[in-house]
């Protein structure tokens, strides 16, 4: 039987974020039978936070995926806000093609009832929202609490964890959350710290995609 093969596209240029992704796609993954391939973006933007970038990076995702299809039975696009995943599917030859945005908030549902997601920035808190009123899913969402840092710096623990713990805890405290979702695939790093720092569950997008991607792949 061949071994189903998964392609992680990371739509932004930062390989660091993209080494990130494969750390947490390959400990989420050793049970199934799949390889992944995690790729950056060669002429993807730094980081995905403005419409502009989402926009950039939607017509660049399903370009990637089109010209790709015959490499992979899969693709996990791994920017948090499914940026041409919808174009992607339409031109992927029949391929899944998973976003890591609405894999994450409905593994984040399985283990509660109000998601709390930690957001990079500011910025792209509208255009979540948006997407979780179209995916029918804003009534599950506590909130959003952003750290406004560049994409690069979200797995950095010095620069992150701080910020992150303390955004968590006001969607724990404020906001009703009982679940955590991060949202960026650059904070897969710290997803455990901030479980054990937290006393809730933490998902990781990237984990919740990759697992998907594998399931639909037939693994």
């Amino acid at each position: 039987m061949k071994t189903p093969r998964i392609q992680v596209l990371n739509p932004n240029s930062s390989v660091n974020v993209t080494e990130g992704i494969d750390r947490a796609v390959q400990a989420a993954v050793t049970a199934t039978p799949c390889r992944f391939e995690s790729v950056t973006s060669r002429v993807g933007p730094p980081g995905i936070v403005s419409q502009a970038d989402y926009d950039i990076a939607s017509v660049q995702v399903a370009e990637h995926v089109q010209a790709h299809q015959g490499e992979a039975d899969a693709f996990v696009i791994a920017c948090f806000s499914d940026p041409g995943v919808a174009q992607a599917r339409a031109v992927s030859g029949g391929k899944p093609v998973i976003g890591i945005g609405e894999a994450g908030v409905r593994a984040a549902l399985a283990q509660g009832r109000r998601v709390g997601v930690v957001a990079v920035a500011d910025a792209s808190i509208p255009r979540h929202m948006r997407y979780w009123k179209a995916l029918g899913l804003e009534q599950s969402v506590a909130g959003e609490r952003a750290l406004n840092l560049r994409v690069d710096q979200t797995g950095d623990p010095d620069l992150a964890f701080a910020p992150m713990l303390e955004a968590a805890r006001q969607l724990r405290d404020v906001d009703g959350a009982d679940v955590i979702l991060l949202g960026c695939a650059g904070m897969a790093d710290l997803r455990k710290p901030l479980a054990d720092a937290l006393g809730l569950p933490v998902i990781d997008p990237c984990e919740a995609a990759a697992q998907e991607a594998s399931r639909q792949a037939g693994a």
